[in-house]
């Protein structure tokens, strides 16, 4: 079982993409062997020797080092225009009300 570590809230309707008989998903997991973040700014001292992957529910990763899981080979995701659609929604409504 692959344990995540969630430092932010993330959409329960997101979170039902990891199976429970496959995920452990909490926000207090000692040694996890992944970390999921939004806007968390993660510190080279989160970053334990069990980790295999840190992903960013958005875009960017200005709240990730990088260059710290580089060196360690440990891969980093983002989920860049996941937000896209309502962007646009938010556009089109303001345009309409004006």
């Amino acid at each position: 079982m692959y344990k995540i570590l969630k430092l932010n809230q993330i959409s329960a309707k997101g979170l039902e993409k990891f199976p429970l008989d496959r995920y452990e998903i909490a926000s207090e997991i000692s040694q996890p062997d992944a970390i999921l973040v939004r806007s968390f700014m993660l510190t080279p001292d989160h970053i334990s020797s069990s980790l295999k992957a840190v992903a960013r529910a958005g875009a960017g990763v200005n709240n990730i080092p990088v260059k710290v899981c580089t060196e360690r080979g440990i891969p980093v995701f983002n989920t860049p225009g996941a937000n896209a659609n309502a962007v646009k929604e938010l556009v089109l409504a303001a345009l309409i009300l004006t």
